[in-house]
């Protein structure tokens, strides 16, 4: 993945005192982790905070950029398979549609301003994230997603506490 880009957009009703102040440290962050986690060469992160009202569903559009002959159909049978693990913390997570792929060949290549022409694959995807309403409205899928995350974390570090150190690997995953 040569580039990695998302918009999230979120409802401006769950976008509190904290999440306003801290939008600036959200976009380099969530940049940062598109290269770190995601192995992307670059990454960017947008966030729209949407007045609309009545308030809308937290929403996520994530582009990316694969260069060359890429399998179109492993990945997008990747991404719905991640999409059903994070659902299993986050039962609002979901693809709003099929993933979308668009080609660009020699004969047709895409000029990116930065880097120059691009062969390969754009794949588009688009997320959707509706929050439980447990204790937040369905509106906050951004809060949402956050604690369930944290939750899902802590509750994996929970399991791994009562391991002897032996057995545990410093930064493994499960």
């Amino acid at each position: 993945v040569s580039y990695a880009e998302i918009v999230s957009s979120i409802s401006s009703k769950s976008a509190g005192p904290g999440t306003r102040s801290s939008i600036d440290e959200f976009t380099e962050t969530t940049s940062a982790a598109l290269v770190a986690v995601g192995g992307a060469q670059r990454g960017r992160a947008l966030i729209i905070l949407n007045p609309a009202d009545p308030p809308v569903l937290m929403r996520n559009t994530v582009y990316c950029l694969v260069d060359g002959d890429a399998d179109h159909a492993a990945i997008e049978n990747s991404i719905e398979t991640m999409v059903d693990k994070v659902r299993e913390y986050v039962p609002g997570y979901r693809l709003t549609q099929r993933v979308q792929f668009e080609r660009f060949g020699p004969d047709d290549p895409l000029y990116i301003p930065e880097t120059g022409k691009f062969t390969g694959s754009r794949v588009t995807v688009l997320l959707e994230v509706a929050g439980a309403a447990h204790y937040l409205p369905a509106y906050a899928g951004n809060l949402d997603i956050m604690t369930s995350a944290a939750k899902a974390t802590a509750e994996r570090i929970a399991t791994h506490a009562d391991q002897p150190a032996s057995v545990q690997k410093v930064g493994a995953r499960t």
